[in-house]
């Protein structure tokens, strides 16, 4: 059997950047995935990813989304692609009760505005009359709103992302292989064993990028710190005439105490005549093999009432489309970077809690260096299993 020098398996978001990175880098790398991506089976599809320099979870992100759009860039530049849509973006708290935290971080808005103040990311903090002047389509927001809008976000294109990674991947002599389910992780001496329900390979170091199917393929402590949770995006037809400014900016809105009280949406897309908004529910964890990929009609007319109606104007209650998409959360909302305890050479790159893409073009370069190079440029300490004790 060939050893690999590495394999990376789940080729979404974190795995093709991952791919990519390493393949440039001249090492012999394998990626694996049980669909044939981009796909929209997993986390990584829906059209659009909100991305944002002063990034609210933390500081540890905002070098991560830095080298992420540089990234984007240079893939754009070289393949001729559009991956990153610089459209600004507006993050707004209107709410009379103190706003709950969001990704697990409290005052979201607040915390944004401290981080771009402290690296030097060139925002404006809007009161009331200034979003609903520059943005008509917020004109509900209370008088006591505030907004950061930060001009340099925007967001990414997840499907055309994946699909230019690991196209250039392929260029640099990455091998992938889909459709196979990767059953087993086995030690094998100094190498690991990936096994398939037919065959397997081998690898001097393995990379698992398997979001959602991460905590039953890496056993303990996964199985018991990562959790699925099921997510619904809906595309709602706009109103005529529009009045949505021609440049309007992606959207995050807290408007409640509560942290179903919070919406995120993106700019209408020339020609389709709709508006992508969703909401992040963590409060009921699924198992992968039981996950409804159908929207319930009482789930869309809930989202319109419950986020939209009354908050956001210029959108009608009329479903254009809808899809589901799922986030494999840690107990904290951060990610775990880090080699597995039991196996010496299995990386781990995931869970992401819902707020990875825009750092994943970043994390597989930082896995490539790391592999490469020792270590990475990139902090990753944050991400570390041993915050969780472990």
């Amino acid at each position: 059997m060939k050893i690999h020098d590495v394999a990376v398996v789940g080729l979404g978001a974190m795995g093709a950047a991952t791919l990519y990175q390493l393949a440039k880098r001249g090492v012999d790398v394998v990626g694996i995935d049980r669909f044939a991506p981009p796909h929209d089976q997993g986390s990584s599809h829906g059209d659009t990813r909100i991305t944002r320099q002063a990034v609210g979870e933390g500081a540890a992100y905002v070098p991560l989304v830095a080298n992420s759009h540089r990234i984007w860039r240079e893939i754009e530049a070289e393949l001729g692609v559009s991956l990153f849509e610089q459209c600004g973006v507006l993050i707004m708290t209107s709410s009379e009760s103190p706003a709950t935290s969001h990704h697990g971080m409290p005052n979201f808005t607040k915390n944004t505005i401290r981080l771009a103040q402290e690296y030097g990311i060139e925002h404006e903090v809007l009161g009331a009359p200034e979003i609903r002047s520059r943005f008509p389509q917020f004109a509900p927001v209370l008088d006591s709103a505030i907004g950061y809008f930060e001009p340099g976000g925007g967001y990414v294109r997840p499907e055309p992302c994946i699909d230019a990674q690991l196209t250039l991947a392929k260029r640099h002599g990455a091998e992938t292989i889909t459709g196979k389910v990767v059953t087993e992780l086995r030690p094998d001496g100094q190498n690991c064993v990936i096994s398939f329900a037919d065959g397997e390979v081998a690898a001097k170091k393995v990379i698992v990028c398997a979001g959602m199917w991460s905590a039953e393929l890496l056993g303990n402590p996964f199985n018991q710190l990562l959790r699925v949770c099921r997510q619904k995006l809906f595309w709602f037809k706009l109103a005529e005439p529009s009045i949505f400014p021609e440049r309007s900016p992606t959207f995050i809105l807290s408007h409640g105490p509560t942290d179903k009280d919070l919406c995120y949406g993106f700019p209408p897309i020339p020609g389709e005549g709709s508006m992508k908004v969703a909401d992040e529910q963590f409060t009921v964890a699924i198992d992968p093999a039981d996950l409804s990929r159908e929207i319930a009609p009482e789930e869309v007319e809930e989202m319109f009432r419950t986020q939209v109606a009354g908050k956001i104007d210029g959108v009608t209650p009329e479903l254009v489309k809808a899809s589901v998409c799922t986030y494999t959360v840690t107990p904290d909302f951060g990610f775990i970077i880090d080699r597995h305890p039991a196996m010496e050479n299995v990386t781990v790159v995931s869970a992401c809690s819902g707020h990875g893409f825009k750092h994943s073009a970043a994390i597989g370069e930082a896995m490539a260096e790391q592999h490469v190079e020792g270590q990475s440029r990139v902090d990753l300490r944050p991400f570390s299993l041993k915050r969780f004790g472990y």
